[in-house]
């Protein structure tokens, strides 16, 4: 099941819009006409063509801009005046880059996330130039000025050529009068060479002419459409941030999610000993210093007091045996995915088939990410699904470990509801990982997990 979101800013948005309306009982927009009929009329198609149409004059006063800075920087180098100079020109492009990404997501609808800002080690002019001049976000944005003119002239002039000429072969029909009255020629000249000429004059060349406008005005919103998205590429590419940037903040970001599950994890642990294991251990010491003093008086209830501290004793042994499963199972690191995955299943409510197809174990991180993985997963068919069985498939594609269970249950899981599943999701993209869930309405629930594989 796909969801799609509309903003109120995107093109086209309203009660109604080109061939079309708004259904308020579903939220979804139904159209009188086709899409290749309503192009040319809808708003996206005017912001687009007006988009193309501001390039040529913003690309003239980038490349002007860029062009003459750079130039008198680099003349001026081999005085003190020419490094200020360039970086005065790199500032420059970056407020132009601002500007120009706030026009792409004005008229495109194209969202691009502020570059990596200026980082100074000190205050000053002298560490903000170089902070300038060693930013890559700033050269990008010259690299942008310079390259956005040739491509701005070449399409603000297909674009304006083929909308002028579409519209006004199709609206023919309505200003042909113009020739015959004021020019002293039958109508538009097709060709002429001084002795004869060719003239669109009756009724079946204006029809053609029409249909030949129709022809261009329905194909230009899609041309115009292919050339604002060189456009979108050069302002994601070079306006945006880097990959290398980007990078770091989801890593930033991963390391955060990692940080926090660790401590949410150091916390659980503790709360199961401090109620659990913890408290028969002192209850269990309680017993037996009453059975010490009760041992030379009635022996009997000495022993007594004792063999249930021998129950207690079980009881304390087995809680800490589940506690250290829950942290790491020794059953994973003797003999593996398979056998700690076969044990996790004997405890499952339902039966499940577990098939692990490795031929060698991934990292030991890699390896408990994918038992804990599988361990949560499982837990939810317990006690959420209405399952009557269930499976577990593990295998390796190239440099990825799939995980894959699968179960008959009722379906309808979901991890935008902030289950756990969500928390899950979180671990696992926190380690390059990938959680897909398929659960519609009636089952059946098939959720896969993708992890790097790590030796």
């Amino acid at each position: 099941m796909a969801t799609q979101y509309r903003s109120q800013d995107a093109p086209g948005y309203g009660p109604y819009s080109a061939g079309g309306f708004h259904d308020g009982g579903t939220g979804r927009e139904r159209h009188l006409l086709p899409t290749g009929l309503r192009a040319p009329f809808e708003t996206r198609s005017w912001r687009e063509f007006g988009y193309v149409l501001l390039n040529l004059p913003i690309g003239i006063m980038l490349f002007t801009y860029a062009v003459t800075m750079v130039s008198l920087g680099a003349g001026l180098l081999v005085t003190f005046l020419g490094v200020p100079v360039l970086a005065a020109a790199l500032a420059g492009c970056r407020l132009f880059g601002v500007l120009e990404r706030a026009r792409a997501r004005r008229l495109l609808g194209l969202e691009v996330a502020e570059p990596q800002p200026l980082r100074t080690t000190k205050p000053g002019v002298l560490a903000w130039t170089g902070a300038l001049l060693k930013s890559g976000a700033s050269w990008r944005a010259l690299l942008y000025a310079i390259l956005h003119f040739p491509w701005a002239v070449f399409s603000f002039s297909v674009s304006l050529v083929f909308w002028t000429l579409g519209w006004s072969l199709l609206t023919y029909p309505l200003w042909f009068w113009v020739f015959p009255m004021w020019a002293g020629q039958g109508g538009l000249q097709l060709y002429g060479d001084g002795q004869h000429g060719i003239y669109l004059d009756n009724p079946f060349e204006i029809t053609v002419t029409a249909l030949v406008g129709l022809l261009f005005t329905l194909a230009t919103p899609w041309i115009v459409r292919a050339l604002t998205m060189v456009d979108r590429v050069l302002v994601h590419g070079l306006l945006g941030p880097s990959r290398l940037s980007a990078r770091v903040v989801e890593l930033e970001s991963d390391r955060g999610v990692v940080v926090d599950t660790a401590a949410a994890d150091l916390r659980r642990i503790e709360r199961d000993l401090h109620d659990g294991a913890q408290a028969r251990l002192v209850a269990l010491a309680m017993d037996l210093g009453l059975a010490k003093e009760k041992l030379t008086e009635d022996p009997q209830a000495a022993a007594r007091m004792v063999d249930e501290a021998h129950g207690e004793v079980k009881t304390a042994l087995q809680e800490l045996r589940d506690l250290a499963r829950g942290i790491h199972p020794a059953v994973l690191t003797d003999r593996g995915l398979d056998a700690a995955l076969s044990a996790v299943a004997s405890r499952c409510t339902v039966p499940v088939r577990v098939e692990v197809d490795l031929a060698e174990r991934p990292a030991a991180a890699i390896e408990g990410i994918a038992y804990f993985t599988v361990s949560e997963l499982l837990q939810n068919v317990s006690k959420h699904s209405g399952a009557r069985s269930a499976s577990v498939d593990v295998w390796r594609v190239e440099d990825r470990l799939m995980l894959q269970v699968e179960d008959d249950g009722v379906g309808d899981a979901d991890v935008s509801k902030g289950s756990g599943l969500a928390g899950l999701a979180e671990r696992l993209d926190a380690v390059d990982g990938i959680l897909i869930v398929d659960s519609p309405s009636g089952g059946p629930t098939r959720v896969t997990a993708e992890l790097p594989w790590r030796r």
